[in-house]
């Protein structure tokens, strides 16, 4: 066997080499800067600036020791701070499962003083309910060379429990005898956290199954990711819908604007609510109210979106009820004074812009009162649907067609000529056309008390007033009173006739 030692024990002077020269030039330097001895022996004077440069050598090699020292020994503190006050346990066990090492956090959760835990036995630490798990996996470890983990129940010194995950890793010591490195977390909370969660999620899902509102929850483009149960009413089933998107059955007059609104959520974080159709498989229309809110993820970033919508068609019907209620004629279907009122101001309103006129022509029919004396008013009412139905019939549609009251009618025609000779020709046409139609004879059919059925024919005249009117001359009441003087001076003159209030 040689003695000679290996190479990587031969010092490297090739390798250390600069480093000499460096320092030998640095010491060289100092030197200079100090007083020389004044001696004409030119050999001690020598050996004396040798010894001085490698006295100053070794002084700088020394200070390069001492700050190499301390930055070791503050390191290590730093390290044994790390380690004792990391916010999880850190121990080492030997392979027959004693403690080795143990930091404070460590030893405060098994509730010991740290001296009093070397050398003890892990397992006495351990609930009795889960020794048998701990053994299987502590073998385990010392078997492999992955990192396991596991949960189980510590016994603490004073007696309480303490719900821990433990992260381990085999390790070889110097004696290559293996040992056991363990990361002690407490996760008591985390359980507890996890218990609340779903215990909200389960709370949230049987509010969301069992609520009459319809919850969506949408990603960031409109894609469907959840839809609740009630959705089923609107598709028949709500399953198939995750990844759909949730403009697609959005009335195509209406997805623009929910689009836009959408959008706006995502961007802001403010959830808007508007009101959109739905157009469902079978072609049928349900009037929809929905509310968005942005979801966002623990970034503060926009995740997702949720949508709470509600089925207000009926809303929608009885509100179109109330309103017909409040603007048309039950009996006909026909404008109201009410309703009449306001297109008159709209049509005067825009007569001042164009400069064109329009007429108001009052009607009232000739012979209505003895229909209901004799037959009923139940058949009056079948003579008064069909004339607000041949009147209508004279008109454009852009004119309007009123109920006044009883057996009186107005009609009002909007924007005729600038001239005022052509809108009175054309108002006259109208006119004429309404009265000739009103004169034909009526086939009025009604039912008695047993069923059978009578057709009778009846014959009823108009008499009409008429009023021209351009920008804002009179006011509405006063224009309703000129037409209606006519419509009496029509009466006065044998009725059946057209009479014009002179300009």
């Amino acid at each position: 066997m040689s003695d000679k030692p290996d190479k990587q024990d031969v010092p490297n002077a090739e390798a250390d080499a600069p480093f000499a020269r460096a320092l030998r030039a640095a010491a060289e330097k100092k030197l200079a800067h100090l007083p020389h001895p004044d001696t004409t022996a030119r050999p001690v004077e020598e050996i004396l600036h040798e010894l001085q440069i490698n006295q100053i050598e070794l002084e700088m090699q020394n200070e390069g020791l001492r700050r190499a020292e301390l930055i070791l020994e503050e390191s290590r503190d730093r390290y044994i701070d790390l380690y004792d006050f990391s916010p999880v346990g850190n121990i080492t066990l030997s392979r027959d499962a004693l403690i080795d090492e143990i930091n404070l956090t460590g030893a405060a959760m098994l509730g010991e003083e740290r001296g009093k835990l070397l050398r003890r036995r892990f397992v006495t630490f351990i609930a009795p309910e889960d020794r048998d798990h701990w053994y299987r996996y502590f073998m385990n470890v010392l078997q492999r060379d992955d990192k396991l983990a596991c949960g189980l129940a510590l016994l603490r010194g004073d007696g309480s429990r303490l719900q821990v995950q433990l992260d381990s890793v085999r390790l070889l010591g110097d004696n290559k005898l293996p040992a056991v490195l363990i990361v002690l977390s407490d996760i008591a909370g985390r359980k507890l956290a996890g218990e609340e969660v779903r215990e909200q999620e389960a709370f949230f899902r049987m509010i969301a199954e069992n609520i009459e509102d319809f919850i969506a929850v949408l990603d960031l483009e409109g894609r469907r990711l959840y839809n609740s149960p009630s959705y089923a009413r609107l598709f028949g089933e709500h399953e198939s819908m995750k990844g759909t998107d949730s403009f697609a059955e959005i009335h195509p007059d209406d997805r623009e604007h929910v689009k836009r609104l959408f959008k706006e959520t995502v961007q802001t974080g403010i959830g808007l609510q508007t009101e959109y159709r739905f157009v469902l498989a079978d072609g049928s229309i349900r009037h929809m109210e929905s509310c968005g809110g942005l979801i966002k993820n623990s970034r503060g970033q926009a995740s997702r979106v949720l949508v709470v919508s509600r089925d207000i068609t009926e809303r929608k019907q009885a509100e179109e009820q109330i309103r017909n209620l409040a603007f048309y004629d039950t009996l006909t279907q026909l404008p109201n004074r009410h309703m009449l009122d306001d297109r008159l101001n709209q049509t005067m309103a825009a007569s001042k812009r164009t400069g064109r006129y329009g007429a108001l022509m009052f009607l009232d029919l000739d012979n209505f009162k003895p229909l209901n004396d004799q037959h009923g008013h139940s058949t009056g009412d079948l003579l008064l649907k069909e004339v607000a139905h041949r009147i209508s019939s004279c008109v454009r549609e852009m004119d309007t067609v009123a109920r006044f009251g009883g057996d009186e009618f107005v009609v009002m025609l909007s924007e005729l000529d600038t001239d005022k000779k052509s809108s009175i020709a054309q108002t006259g046409i109208v006119a004429e056309k309404i009265r000739a139609t009103l004169a034909q004879p009526y086939a009025l059919t009604f039912l008695h008390e047993d069923n059978s059925e009578t057709t009778l024919e009846y014959h009823c005249t108009s008499s009409i007033g008429v009023a021209m009117f351009i920008n804002h001359e009179y006011r509405p009441a006063d224009l309703l009173k000129r037409a209606d003087m006519m419509m009496y001076q029509a009466k006065e003159s044998g009725r059946n006739q057209v009479r014009f209030f002179n300009m």
